[in-house]
């Protein structure tokens, strides 16, 4: 199930990224590390059988090579551009509405938080507040768990469970604010600049795409 979920999410960032232009395999990497974070890297090794599934069910095309008038040395081949179909399109919208767990539990949050700009506003505020509650939720089972160990665990364990609680309450508070500009901008795109941008945890932000 957990690796299913991994695929799904990596499919959404691919095409999520393909979305804005086409790009070879060597940018597309580079891309999603910076989406979905250092600790979530991925390989050519992830990347390419990913990427010739999407190619098998018609979501992307083969561009072309970037260079193709290049000629071919020393055996290196040219690279191949990718970019999204009208299926890729679609499935690209169909993804980016859903609203359920699976869109801001903690393996897919941040990656559905980069592409907040393509999602509509009701589903951007469905998503804020499923992460609210779920963080809720960790932050009570958390302050229970001290409250009922804190005389059996050492003063080390002790301080990492109080930094593990301190990053949930930091998400917390950021995403009240995100749902508080969502509630003032209801009906439209969010100005980037009124979103909160400190150190919360809560997944990476979108790198920039070049003109």
């Amino acid at each position: 199930m957990a690796a299913n979920r991994r695929s799904g999410v990596l499919e959404f960032a691919i095409l999520g990224l393909l979305q804005d232009a086409p790009m070879h395999g060597y940018e597309l990497r580079k891309r999603l590390n910076a989406v979905m974070g250092t600790f979530r890297a991925i390989s050519y090794g992830s990347l390419y059988p990913a990427l010739k599934d999407l190619l098998d069910r018609g979501l992307i095309e083969e561009a072309g090579a970037a260079d193709a008038s290049a000629p071919v040395l020393s055996g290196r081949r040219a690279k191949i551009v990718y970019e999204l179909t009208a299926e890729g399109k679609d499935r690209f919208a169909e993804l980016v509405s859903r609203t359920g767990p699976e869109s801001w539990e903690d393996e897919a949050f941040g990656v559905h938080f980069a592409f907040f700009a393509s999602t509509p506003a009701e589903v951007r505020m469905r998503i804020l507040e499923g992460r609210r509650s779920r963080m809720e939720e960790r932050l009570s089972n958390l302050h229970a768990s001290m409250a009922r160990n804190r005389e059996r665990i050492d003063t080390y364990t002790l301080a990492l469970q109080r930094h593990g609680l301190e990053g949930v309450e930091r998400e917390v508070r950021w995403l009240n604010e995100l749902i508080e500009n969502e509630n003032h901008r209801r009906g439209g795109s969010p100005d980037v600049s009124d979103i909160p941008t400190g150190d919360t945890g809560a997944g990476p932000r979108r790198p920039r795409t070049r003109g």
